[in-house]
This record gives C-alpha cells, structure tokens and sequence, in this order.
C-alpha cells in the first residue's frame, strides 16, 4: 500500500490557494478532508491533503447534534481559528452556517468573521441558483467561494432527511443548472454530494471548475469526506459513500481501558513516568513529620 509523504507544518512549500484548486480540474484528483481543531488540521496538513475544510460538520461529528442547523457562526469562528494554527499548506476553507447568508448583507458579514477572525482562506455555502446572488457579491469582495450542491445537509428538513439527488433525468438537468450558474457566479470549486455517479459524471463535464465529490462516485475531480467519518470516530451511523480508513474510536476505546487497567493495579504512573526529590534534599525532606487532619 503506498502513502503519501508526510509533509511538515515548518515546511516552506508555497501555501494552495483557491486559484490553484482551480487549475486543478481535469488533472490529478483533489484531496479534501475537514478538520476542526489543531490536531486534525495538522494531521490533514502533514499528510499532504490539498484542501481543508472546517465544515458544518463539527456540529454531529464534534458536538454530537442531531444535525447541522444548529451551528453557529461563533462556532465556526473558534473551530477555523482552532484549525487554521496546524493548517499552513492547504486551502483552509469554512462552512458557512444555515441561514448566515440568507442575504448578500449577512454572507458578506459572514465571511469577513469566518476569514479576519478565523483565519479561513476561503469559504463554502450550500445551494445553486438560489445562492447566485451571494456568490457573487462574495466574489467581487475578493471572497473565494466553494459551493455544494446536490444533498445539502442543510436543507435536510425539505428534503426529508438525508437521502441522495439526482435520481432522476428532470433532476440531474436542474442540478446541471445549478452548478453552472454557481461557477458563472464565480465559485472556484462546486462539491458535489450524494447522488448517481452518472448525474456526477455530466456535472463534471458541463463545468469548468473542479468538481468535488462526496457520495458522487469516482469520476469528479476530487472527493472529500469527513475527519471522524474516514478514521471511525464517529459512533451514530457511516453513510454509504464512506470507507473507514482506520478504526480511532475503537482504538481509542481500547487505549483508554488500559490507562484505567494500569491505574487501577498502580502500575501507572511507572518509575519512567516519576518525579523524584535530588539525593541533597532527600534527607532533609525525610524529616518532615506531617500530621493527619481531623475527619
């Protein structure tokens, strides 16, 4: 099995910006991967990922909510500013949450706290021709903007919960139309979410920006998927489209267990683990006679 080669944060290599994504449609695929916080921004940065995304995400997969409506955008400020400190190659793009662009006024706001407080280099919104408006009003700001179509997490109450688009002629057709009015919009990337490789596959061709997939099969032009999701850290279920790369939980579960084991038989902390008075003081230190408090 071949890795990639780690690839540290001290590393000179020239930052990935969105116009790099960019050029990256039709050549090697993209990596995507979220992350939330220091630890997985570093990790997914040394392990030579293209893209990062702080995503809505961290509202299941961190907070343990039903959903991602309830994130807000402070939220998502302290979790890009928590991931943007490991993440100093790839694009660090932020999510931005439900409702905090219902108008070009608000998405400007949005962004502006997502990238100056937070430290995102990009931002994501979720919708098609719906969201024109404020793609480009972010654009001409000087805001790059990834977009997401197809199973929008964040429209899940209309769509009646988390199931796959797409599945039709007529719907394949309207998402088509959305992807193309969100690249002439000025979006530098469209993710691509939940729905028949063959819908994901005429998307790729009818735009001239990197198509992202989750849940779009292997004919876009990258894919991402969720931190937790891909290393097994997330208990409630495992969506169709994702492969656990690794089992962390359980791991974790098991490393856990026998921190409690050895505490328990005292074998932790070891003589390795132990602070001990310099030989000058011990003698000194042995004279002192403590009393036992009063119960």
């Amino acid at each position: 099995m071949s890795t990639s080669p780690k690839i540290s944060t001290e590393t000179k290599a020239k930052p990935v910006t969105a116009p790099d994504i960019q050029a990256m449609k039709g050549g090697e695929k993209i990596c995507c991967i979220t992350a939330y916080d220091y630890p997985s921004g570093i990790i997914a940065d040394q392990a030579g990922v293209d893209l990062v995304l702080v995503g809505d995400s961290l509202a299941m997969v961190v907070l343990g909510r039903a959903d991602t409506l309830s994130v807000t955008v402070d939220e998502m400020v302290h979790h890009t500013r928590a991931a943007a400190q490991g993440v100093k190659r790839a694009l660090l793009v932020s999510d931005m949450p439900f409702m905090s662009f219902a108008t070009v006024e608000r998405a400007l706001a949005t962004a502006h706290r997502l990238m100056a407080e937070g430290g995102a280099r990009a931002v994501k919104l979720e919708g098609g021709r719906t969201v024109v408006e404020q793609i480009t009003a972010l654009t001409e700001a000087g805001v790059p903007v990834m977009a997401h179509i197809g199973l929008t997490p964040q429209h899940v109450a209309r769509f009646g919960g988390f199931k796959a688009q797409g599945k039709s002629a007529e719907a394949t057709r309207a998402l088509i139309e959305d992807a193309q009015a969100v690249e002439e919009a000025g979006a530098f990337s469209v993710v691509l979410e939940a729905m028949p490789v063959e819908a994901a596959q005429l998307i790729t061709e009818a735009v001239s920006i990197p198509t992202i997939g989750i849940g779009a099969g292997n004919v876009t032009d990258g894919q991402i998927l969720v931190y937790h999701d891909a290393l097994g850290l997330f208990d409630r279920f495992s969506p169709k489209f994702v492969r656990r790369f690794a089992e962390l939980g359980e791991d974790s579960r098991k490393a856990v267990e026998q921190y409690c084991a050895e505490v328990r038989r005292t074998s932790f902390p070891g003589e390795k683990n132990t602070y001990y008075m310099p030989d000058a003081e011990l003698a000194q230190v042995r004279k002192i006679k403590v009393k036992p408090k009063k119960k």
